[in-house]
């Protein structure tokens, strides 16, 4: 099994100046902007990535 992942930016601020929260997994906080958040994993989508190009024809 992999480490988890951590993220590389605050959603918030975008400041680099992320830690791990002791509030649980996932969570984490940032000493730039004084706010902590969460992440969690939802799950792989049945119907895979798709990308909407507008849905014309070339023009």
């Amino acid at each position: 099994m992999s480490e988890r992942a951590a993220p590389f930016f605050c959603p918030y601020c975008g400041d680099e100046d992320l830690r791990p929260s002791e509030q649980g997994h996932g969570a984490w906080e940032c000493a730039a902007c004084n706010r902590a958040f969460q992440l969690k994993f939802l799950g792989l989508l049945s119907r895979g990535l798709r990308r909407d190009d507008g849905g014309g024809e070339g023009i």
